[in-house]
């Protein structure tokens, strides 16, 4: 199953588990227009399960709230806008069947199958979405093992450092607090590489044929990847695990 994950703050959580949902429903509207779930979810998490499921049409509309941050409604006499800035987790099956590349799988899906299951999911859409990843089965060993990982205390302790380090990066800014929203701008000022690490990104870039949204994504989780390390450049190995990020992006993850 592949995850899909853009970052932002939250403070509560939102779960859309119809799929028939309509794009009223979800970015609001009507003859008197009101907030849908993704204004609902203004500050929050809005997790949408079984993403190729929901209509395609549906989806469309989130491209430009994501990007925005907020919901223009207009009707003949009057425009209403509605806050939209939300954390959008979606999750979804690798294929109709559930088992695609699986050579032990009890049933596998035809190409043409895998073409219209995945063509809900538009490309100007997944770049919008800065995390995608692909999370593999766990085998029965990696379950009954006893070896504890991190705890969740340790990991606190480093995000809200991250944040804090985000904080003092933006204080003069009225509109921006952490780095998911950033602009060009402070893109640009903020995510500096050294030559090595551009030359990186630049082979990823090549290989993968990303667009130029995509390449601000992987600057924005690389200067956040460096910010868990409590580092203060950009290297390499953030680019390198920030490119990882883009699951989807990759030639032949259809197989």
């Amino acid at each position: 199953m592949a995850t899909l994950v853009i970052t932002m703050n939250f403070q509560q959580m939102y779960t859309t588990y119809f799929t028939t949902a309509t794009d009223v429903a979800l970015v609001g509207g009507g003859a008197y227009p009101q907030p849908g779930e993704i204004s609902l979810s203004h500050n929050g998490v809005l997790f949408l399960d079984e993403l190729p499921e929901f209509k395609r049409g549906v989806l469309e509309v989130m491209r430009q709230p994501l990007e925005d941050r907020e919901v223009t409604i207009s009707r003949a006499k009057f425009t209403v806008t509605y806050p939209s800035s939300f954390m959008l987790v979606a999750s979804m099956n690798p294929s109709p069947s559930g088992y695609f590349n699986d050579p032990d799988a009890p049933a596998t899906s035809s190409p043409a199958e895998m073409q219209r299951y995945l063509s809900k999911i538009s490309g100007p859409l997944l770049d919008r979405i800065d995390i995608h990843i692909e999370v593999t089965p766990v085998p029965f060993e990696k379950l009954s093992e006893e070896r504890r990982g991190e705890s969740s205390v340790d990991i606190r302790k480093r995000v809200t450092l991250a944040r804090h380090l985000q904080t003092e990066r933006f204080k003069e800014s009225e509109s921006v607090h952490y780095n998911a929203q950033m602009s060009v701008r402070q893109i640009r000022k903020f995510c500096a590489l050294d030559e090595a690490s551009k030359a990186l990104l630049k082979t990823a870039m090549e290989r993968l044929n990303l667009s130029a949204r995509a390449y601000d994504r992987i600057l924005k989780v690389s200067r956040t990847i460096a910010d868990l390390e409590n580092s203060e450049n950009i290297k390499g190995n953030h680019i390198s695990e920030a490119i990882q990020y883009r699951s989807l992006d990759r030639d032949g993850w259809l197989g």
